[in-house]
């Protein structure tokens, strides 16, 4: 059971950033091949619920 767990966090920690950066790099290339449309504002939107780029750091001071 706990093998299982891990796995899936395993799994976890490397899809879910690679799917992001995937989306986002798609995005990016529709956009500047054909400018923006509605496929690429919803993949670079994907992207950013899977990983924000812009994290707010915080303060311990």
């Amino acid at each position: 059971m706990i093998r299982k767990r891990v796995a899936q966090w395993a799994v976890m920690a490397v899809a879910v950033p690679l799917a992001a950066a995937g989306a986002r790099r798609l995005s990016h290339t529709l956009e500047s091949r054909r400018g923006s449309s509605r496929a690429s504002r919803m993949l670079s939107r994907g992207a950013d619920l899977l990983r924000p780029q812009k994290a707010r750091r915080r303060r311990f001071f």
